[in-house]
């Protein structure tokens, strides 16, 4: 069966005491969404608000990006729904939180992005964000009370990179507030590649995790399809 993946994005185009002009991180939405596209992923976005969904660091020297906004997906981030009009979680195999300084904004205290990934992963789905992404786990609770990512490997912008990126800009430190949750959290050498998993939770620290954390996820979808096609045998 064709896996489903659900994108929830921010509708923040705002953030910081100087009114930084913010948006989701085109990279970390792009190429994740290419990465599930060449799997043959069904992906829908939903943004918290709907609408316009707005993107920040529009980089057209990237192939990847350009895909992207030449096909379907600038589409529908221009064209989103909001997360309150879900039809379904159980549709989905995955979900993903793209970052950009936008999420902090918008996702912390949502109650319906936390309703979504407490749902999703207590049903044995996929949980992923990458780079400010996480910041949305942060308040998650799990149905016995205990946070989401209470004792899970995690990672996400570090206090080390948001000192020369947005310091001034963000109300916390993502690094600060995973640790407060319990959260194992590491981190590599600034705007470097890495990402993690633990169990069916996915996190990458950065815009170059972006597509380590697609990969990431593939390999676990992948791994419980074939897990189903041997116990059908």
């Amino acid at each position: 069966m064709k896996k489903k993946i659900l994108f929830v994005v921010s509708s923040t185009g705002i953030i910081g005491p100087h009114n930084r002009v913010t948006g989701n991180l085109l990279t970390e939405v792009a190429h994740p969404y290419e990465a599930f596209k060449k799997q043959g992923y069904d992906i829908d976005i939903f943004s918290v608000k709907g609408g316009e969904a707005p993107i920040d660091m529009v980089e057209t020297d990237d192939s990847t990006n350009i895909a992207f906004l030449n096909g379907e997906g600038l589409s529908k981030m221009k064209n989103t729904e909001s997360i309150e009009s879900i039809p379904s979680l159980a549709d989905y195999d995955a979900v993903f939180v793209p970052g950009g300084l936008a999420p902090v904004v918008d996702m912390p205290d949502n109650a319906t992005v936390q309703n979504i990934l407490s749902s999703m992963y207590e049903n044995g789905k996929v949980v992923s964000a990458v780079c400010h992404g996480p910041v949305a786990l942060i308040n998650v609770r799990l149905s016995d009370g205990s946070y989401l990512i209470e004792g899970k490997n995690v990672t996400g912008f570090s206090i080390a990179e948001e000192e020369g990126y947005a310091k001034e800009d963000v109300p916390f430190e993502l690094e600060d507030a995973l640790k407060a949750r319990g959260a194992k959290y590491s981190a590599t050498a600034p705007w470097q590649a890495y990402s993690i998993t633990d169990g069916r939770l996915v996190t990458g620290q950065n815009p170059a995790s972006a597509q380590g954390v697609a990969e990431r996820v593939i390999a676990i979808l992948q791994t419980s399809q074939a897990s189903v096609a041997a116990n059908t045998i």
